[in-house]
């Protein structure tokens, strides 16, 4: 592979058919909230397809502040904003699982000299 050939960006494309124009919404202090609606290619509303409402927020962690992103199941900014709550612990929920498999695909991957085995073979715990 040539240094030309490290450097060179794979060809991107525009889906002209998964377009979105996007609308941002906040209240200033812990919600945000972007309105996805689906256009066509010439900018008109796209009516065949649904609207996308996603929220996002900060929870603090002993580790800091951690972004949360994660779509509402709503039609309308009024029920976006009355699920966000629920929405929030959901994300939370999911953050924490996805944290504890990862734990556990940690921990299942340690290799420990001197396992049962014999000498030079490896031996998961």
């Amino acid at each position: 592979m040539s240094p030309d050939d490290q450097n060179k960006v794979p060809e991107m494309t525009v889906d002209t058919a998964n377009l979105y124009r996007e609308e941002s919404f906040t209240d200033l202090k812990v919600a945000s909230l972007r309105r996805l609606t689906p256009i066509k290619l010439d900018g008109s509303a796209d009516p065949s397809r649904k609207v996308l409402i996603l929220g996002q927020t900060h929870v603090m962690t002993r580790a800091g502040p951690v972004p949360l992103d994660f779509e509402l199941d709503a039609q309308t900014l009024e029920e976006a904003a009355r699920k966000f709550p629920q929405a929030v612990q959901d994300a939370v929920n999911e953050m924490i699982d996805e944290a504890r498999r990862l734990q556990r695909e940690q921990a299942s991957s340690l290799i420990v000299p001197g396992m049962s085995g014999g000498p030079g073979k490896i031996q998961m715990p």
